[in-house]
């Protein structure tokens, strides 16, 4: 039978979760494995748009309470920080 490495890649991905996300990138790869990428450039906005993202796998129960409470909890730090940053 074949398989594409893409595919066969795609399928033994495990995102970090929990009390084991620790950072943006964590949360990036929790979006990244229900197919969500986020870039348009601009950080405040992407860090706002993926608050959203969250915000909806959770209100579908796809995610977990506590990867919830974390990930908004790490894109919320670095919204903070992003605009201090700017001003």
């Amino acid at each position: 039978m074949f398989k594409h490495r893409y595919f066969e890649n795609r399928l033994s991905f495990q995102p970090v979760k929990g009390d084991k996300m620790k950072t943006l990138y964590d949360v990036q790869q929790l979006l990244k494995s229900y197919g969500i990428i986020i870039y348009v450039g601009n950080r405040i906005a992407d860090l706002e748009l993926m608050e959203m993202e969250v915000r909806e796998l959770y209100q579908s129960k796809l995610i977990e309470p506590n990867d919830y409470q974390m990930a908004i909890l790490l894109l919320r730090q670095e919204l903070q920080k992003q605009k201090e940053k700017k001003g």
